[in-house]
């Protein structure tokens, strides 16, 4: 149900690709636990510089939760699920290298979640996406109402999620919701172009830049610079700076150690 695609010459761009089109990819127990697995093994791979998620079908990128499988769930089961699924969209928010979501069709609840996730949205102008979860007696519970929250700001997420809206791409990337929007079926292409720029970047800056945004994002100004100064530390002192120095003043490509 999920597929891990290699890219550039050193394989250092990873695509996961979510792989159950005859379900638009809703999110069962079984699928979330793979999502788990596989962003556990992305986080520990030094040699991935970028994921890039994408879906193996153009009619959704994924419609979110399983609801066919939940709707015989006892409340204990529903907890069960809750706890497995809390853990798929971890695993992707939790990546330590830049992820981009490259959204093709429907990305509604949990698939926007999972696209939340993501550093950076891309979809295609065909897109439709939205978080309608009170529209069948739950709220967003993949991080939506904390990440569309920080990413669009008060009014518009509360907006989206009280009215369990669905919007057109362009309706999205005027709130904020998507960074780019670009022709439909191109997605995927446009998000492999961004992840390959990312990946010829120092690996070590590119993920201390990563954490100290994430650290830093829900702190006070005088916490944030401290995190960033010790992200700084962290990458000033390594082998990447001092391969990127040289690279810089001898005008060649750097040989990034990723040390």
């Amino acid at each position: 149900m999920l597929q891990l695609v290699r890219h550039g010459e050193e394989g250092s761009v990873v695509e996961l690709a979510l792989d159950r089109p005859g379900s638009l990819n809703a999110i069962s127990t079984a699928f979330a636990e793979e999502i788990t697995a596989a962003t556990a093994r992305l986080a520990a791979d030094p040699t991935v510089r970028a994921v890039v998620v994408t879906s193996t079908g153009d009619r959704a990128f994924c419609v979110g939760a399983d609801l066919k499988e939940r709707n015989g769930f006892t409340d204990a089961q529903m907890m069960d699920h809750r706890l497995t699924t809390r853990l798929a969209y971890r695993g992707v928010l939790d990546l330590p290298v830049p992820a981009i979501a490259a959204v093709e069709g429907f990305a509604l609840g949990g698939g926007m979640e999972i696209a939340l996730s993501c550093d950076l949205v891309v979809a295609g102008e065909d897109a439709t996406v939205g978080l309608p979860e009170v529209g069948v007696g739950v709220i967003p519970g993949g991080g939506g109402t904390q990440l569309l929250t920080r990413r669009v700001g008060w009014s518009r997420a509360a907006s989206m999620i009280f009215t369990a809206a669905r919007l057109s791409a362009a309706e999205g990337a005027a709130l904020g919701v998507l960074d780019e929007v670009v022709p439909a079926g191109t997605a995927r292409e446009r998000a492999l172009e961004i992840a390959a720029r990312i990946a010829a970047n120092s690996p070590v800056a590119v993920r201390n830049a990563k954490k100290a945004m994430r650290l830093g994002m829900g702190t006070d100004l005088a916490s944030g610079l401290e995190i960033e100064d010790a992200c700084w530390r962290a990458t000033a002192f390594s082998g990447d700076r001092r391969e990127g120095v040289a690279a810089f003043a001898e005008k060649r490509t750097p040989n990034w150690p990723g040390r």
